[in-house]
């Protein structure tokens, strides 16, 4: 076990929904939490990540740092979704090498696995096919930082770890329309057509796709419980074990937003991945599962949409 007492713990990608989340999460650990803000160390600059980390010598590193979003951003700026993600990556587990940092988890991303992977996706699938071409290039970026360090354990011996969690969704989500994610784009469309009195909705794609919601409350917990208690070359799967179709997702947050127009699904737009449910008898093998269901997590979500968003939207 990783003792978290007294550890400097640095919380890469902190302002993003994960980091956040895990911010929140280890303010009950017996730990000091470090973060660094984008215009004091930019993770894409080398000379400044060596830098940074020599001077604040972390203990143990979370890396939530990511350019992420939804298919249409994935697929419009697939030159900076590559790299980017590449080079944060890349400098932060080479700096944590060279500073001799205790612990690392690289937070990855389920897109990882090919698009037709036999369902549920176990660990053993990454690399076995085809990736979804919307989003392979943030995919590709992802599978180089779980090879990156497995191969920093095999040649140095660092006790660096990799956690593949399935869709977040929860506080701090993006609700940009142009680049968010399937729940915080189907919450807002949900609400803006609750206020304007629309007698429907427009939903992207065929509403039959399914795919797996983790709240980010759960994936930061199950992160926290990795970093304490997994250390192997294995990536691990974060998830529920649980999917929704596309079409009994939007209905079920008809119901939180209180929106009971139609659905008018645009089969023009792409759906995806036609299924993607992760494989979890590993990490609830090692002790942990998730504990908010989907009802529960979007309704909290859609509380703080409310409490937090409306001004700026």
């Amino acid at each position: 076990m990783f003792d978290l007492t007294n550890k400097r713990i640095w919380v890469a990608g902190h302002r993003g929904m994960v980091g956040r989340a895990v911010v929140r999460a280890l303010a009950d650990e017996p730990c000091e939490v470090l973060t660094v803000d984008r215009q004091s160390c930019d993770l894409t600059r080398q000379s400044e990540v060596e830098s940074w980390m020599a001077d604040n010598k972390p203990d143990a590193i979370i890396l939530c740092a990511a350019r992420v979003g939804g298919i249409l951003a994935n697929d419009t700026y697939p030159a900076d979704f590559i790299y980017d993600n590449l080079m944060i990556e890349s400098h932060i587990i080479a700096a944590a090498h060279q500073q001799k940092t205790e612990k690392l988890l690289f937070l990855g991303s389920s897109c990882i696995y090919p698009k037709m992977a036999s369902q549920p996706i176990s660990e053993q699938a990454l690399l076995t096919g085809d990736l979804e071409p919307t989003n392979e290039w943030y995919a590709i970026a992802k599978i180089a930082g779980i090879k990156l360090c497995q191969a920093y354990r095999k040649q140095h011996g660092c006790d660096f770890i990799s956690a593949m969690p399935t869709n977040l969704y929860g506080p701090y989500d993006n609700f940009d329309l142009q680049s968010s994610h399937v729940i915080p784009a189907l919450m807002r469309k949900c609400h803006e057509a609750k206020i304007s009195g629309s007698e429907s909705m427009e939903v992207w794609g065929s509403g039959k796709v399914m795919r797996e919601f983790l709240h980010v409350d759960d994936c930061a917990a199950g992160i926290i419980y990795l970093l304490k208690h997994y250390s192997d070359h294995e990536h691990v799967n974060l998830g529920t074990g649980e999917d929704v179709t596309i079409t009994q997702l939007v209905e079920t947050i008809q119901h939180v937003v209180g929106f009971d127009g139609t659905l008018r699904f645009d089969t023009s737009k792409p759906d995806g991945t036609p299924r993607k449910l992760l494989d979890v008898s590993k990490i609830n093998q090692l002790g942990w599962t998730h504990t908010t269901s989907l009802a529960q997590g979007l309704t909290d979500t859609y509380q703080w949409f409310l409490d937090n968003q409306i001004s700026k939207s």
